[in-house]
């Protein structure tokens, strides 16, 4: 993004918010933004969890390996790729070690990983951690049904035995979902509008200059909201973590139903739509400007 779009991006942004505050209609914000947002070249997916075709995340042992599906990108190419990952109750893998890091969010159930003589601790739903290239460790679940979404910046992603140990000088993270810290529109420039939290997970930087580093976060919608994601980003991608809503945007005919494993994307100025039938909480990973909105449908007279 060259800097006249950037400055125009930010401009757009303070207008959103501003316009919102001043004129109190967040109806003709909306509008404003698509009618935007249709002058730019932009594309987008969606993907519902009903869609998806499963095969083994670890191929060589075969019924014995989680199962797994890439929501996008490919896990066999050295491409930045995100993952699915269905474990079965009580299953534990041998000691292990990946020749990438990757960053993990428990959708379903609940998940241990660490180093094999670690004490188990369970992870629930919404709990993040990641795991560092070279670490030899293990990876559990302990739950009826346990599904995680495991996201790599390059790839291919390989399990090598634990011999090939090595050290990257990175140290795994795990962040329990109780220890998460949430943001309202009073605590974050992001937000606008009641009913809407963010929960800020990851972000690759270079500091001072963070232009165009991809960060990842959480976003959860209250029951009964309507949220409208805004983004300039070139790379813009969503998976549904938990709850159930309708989905909408300017390239599809009719609501689609997103469940826990449903995904979204944008290249380009683009507008999400996001009625959430029951709390939801999404993944964002995105490369520039966010802005999410929330309001509840207007009651009848």
């Amino acid at each position: 993004m060259n800097n006249a779009t950037h400055r125009a991006s930010l401009v757009l942004t303070s207008f959103l918010f501003t316009g919102f505050l001043l004129a109190g209609s967040l109806l003709t914000t909306i509008a404003s933004f698509n009618a935007t947002a249709e002058n730019h070249d932009s594309t987008s997916s969606v993907i519902s969890s009903a869609e998806l075709q499963w095969g083994y995340l670890n191929p060589l042992r075969g019924d014995k390996s989680p199962a797994a599906t890439d929501l996008w990108g490919d896990r066999t190419k050295n491409q930045a790729t995100g993952i699915l990952v269905k474990l079965k109750e009580g299953f534990s893998s041998p000691p292990h070690i990946h020749n990438i890091t990757y960053r993990g969010i428990v959708i379903e159930g609940l998940l241990h990983n660490d180093t094999p003589s670690a004490e188990h601790m369970w992870l629930p739903s919404l709990s993040f951690w990641t795991q560092p290239a070279g670490h030899n460790h293990i990876t559990a679940a302990n739950s009826k049904a346990n599904l995680i979404y495991l996201e790599i910046d390059s790839g291919p992603y390989l399990v090598k035995p634990p011999e090939a140990e090595f050290d990257t000088n990175e140290r795994l993270i795990n962040v329990h979902a109780s220890n998460l810290i949430w943001l309202n529109e009073n605590d974050s420039e992001l937000l606008k509008g009641d009913g809407v939290e963010i929960a800020h997970l990851w972000q690759k930087s270079d500091l001072p200059d963070t232009k165009d580093k991809p960060k990842g976060f959480l976003v959860k919608f209250a029951k009964g909201k309507k949220g409208h994601i805004f983004t300039t980003a070139k790379d813009f991608k969503s998976v549904i973590i938990k709850g159930k809503a309708n989905y909408d945007s300017k390239n599809t005919d009719t609501a689609v139903v997103l469940e826990p494993g449903s995904f979204f994307s944008s290249k380009g100025s683009f507008s999400h739509n996001i009625n959430a039938s029951e709390e939801t909480v999404l993944y964002i990973r995105a490369n520039d400007t966010v802005s999410i909105l929330a309001h509840s449908e207007p009651e009848s007279e």
